[in-house]
């Protein structure tokens, strides 16, 4: 927790000094494809990738998908935890009501609610209470990040939030 916050305390700090205007407009659709740096179930780094479609000058709605898997392997026994997090998001670009005017930048807000599809794997056969302690359960997330953009369709972007991971870096595309 106490990096989560110092994570957004930063981003703050760097994003309160800059102007800008939303490079994010009604129709835009948005494709992120990252890494998240922690999971919040087990080990592993989730993969992943959402996609938004802009159905009003601050709002964008949109589906991600990820994946992780972690494991261990101890006096030859074997087993190994598989997460596929799937999930629909809105998200709130806020530029224009912070009225930021930089073209490149776009600072967002969300959740996402969807469903965490978890399976076990071991060596031994045993199917008793360990056999996929997680299971399958709803997935509640929260996020704030902000994008990038080096060319007017392609940037980074940087989320910190709740649900699949902590922090998620990685590329983003605009359609």
């Amino acid at each position: 927790m106490k990096k989560l916050l110092s994570s957004l305390l930063v981003m703050t700090l760097l994003l309160v000094g800059t102007k800008s205007f939303a490079q994010y407009q009604k129709g835009d659709k948005l494709l992120n494809a990252g890494i998240g740096l922690s999971s919040y179930y087990g080990g592993g780094l989730p993969i992943g990738a959402s996609f938004e479609v802009g159905v009003t000058d601050e709002i964008s709605v949109g589906a991600q998908l990820d994946f992780y898997t972690w494991g261990y392997n101890w006096g030859g026994y074997k087993w190994r935890y598989t997460f596929l997090p799937i999930a629909v998001r809105g998200s709130y670009h806020v530029n224009e009501l912070l009225n930021l005017n930089n073209e490149k930048l776009d600072l967002y807000g969300g959740l996402a609610l969807g469903y965490y599809i978890s399976s076990f794997k071991d060596n031994s056969g045993y199917s008793g209470v360990y056999n996929n302690a997680y299971g399958n359960q709803v997935l509640f997330g929260l996020h704030l990040g902000g994008r990038y953009y080096f060319k007017p369709n392609v940037g980074a972007f940087a989320e910190v939030g709740y649900g699949v991971s902590a922090l998620k870096l990685g590329v983003t595309f605009k359609f």
